[in-house]
């Protein structure tokens, strides 16, 4: 048996991993998809004080709590930040680091250095009222809404999606602990209908690379798909 964690990304919840659950642990391993603080189900905990460090002490605060080893820990998107930033906390918890299309971040950079296209949206957050909560990236067709371009699986995810503290995407990640450099990698593309402006940065010879024929938010587009490559680990 194996323990997986899975980390949604910026503006989703927990809930997205709904389709990916319950295959991960039929197939016999421990599975968690918690919600960030401040989002999805923890939407009532938002505040102008959430940020970065908040979302990984979520994480740490799971995998010590519960006392987890050697788990398998999949950030999507901007939870690539928050698993990179747990694993330098606590890295002898952590038996492999799954980027699944996220962002991959080197000491000192926040989302905004990692994927630039970001400061639009916090510009526009700006403008508006209360000004600390950024709105997520808006529809894009064809290519739908993240990737996701069913009628019904669009709606579900609308009505999932929040705003999100503008700390998370501006506060910079902080890696010391050089136990994080050993621990394995594996890198998860989804390769269908890139946005224009999104920047994917080269990966290391060592690091392990699969594709998936799908937009951003493969849990829900190809969940079954998905969840036979996280087998694979």
């Amino acid at each position: 048996m194996s323990t997986y964690v899975l980390v949604h990304g910026a503006w989703h919840g927990g809930q997205c991993w709904e389709r990916v659950v319950p295959l991960l642990a039929e197939a016999g391993h421990r599975v968690f998809a918690p919600s960030l603080t401040g989002l999805g189900d923890k939407v009532h905990l938002r505040g102008p004080e959430v940020n970065l460090d908040t979302h990984v002490d979520d994480i740490v605060s799971l995998l010590t709590e519960q006392d987890l080893t050697d788990v398998i820990l999949v950030g999507h998107s901007y939870a690539g930040l928050v698993i990179t930033s747990a694993a330098d906390r606590v890295p002898e918890r952590v038996g492999r680091l799954v980027y699944l299309d996220a962002m991959v971040p080197e000491d000192g950079e926040s989302a905004l250095d990692v994927q630039p296209m970001t400061r639009a949206l916090i510009d526009r957050a700006a403008e508006t009222e209360p000004g600390w909560l950024v709105p997520p990236m808006p529809e894009m067709p064809p290519m739908g809404l993240f990737g996701v371009t069913d009628p019904a699986d669009a709606a579900w995810l609308r009505e999932m999606l929040t705003d999100q503290p503008v700390g998370c995407f501006v506060q910079p990640v902080r890696l010391t602990d050089p136990a994080l450099r050993l621990i394995p990698r594996t890198h998860i593309h989804c390769v269908a209908g890139v946005p224009e402006g999104i920047e994917r940065r080269p990966v290391p010879a060592s690091a392990q690379v699969w594709e998936l024929p799908t937009g951003h938010d493969c849990m829900i587009t190809m969940p079954a798909e998905l969840t036979e490559l996280l087998l694979k680990l």
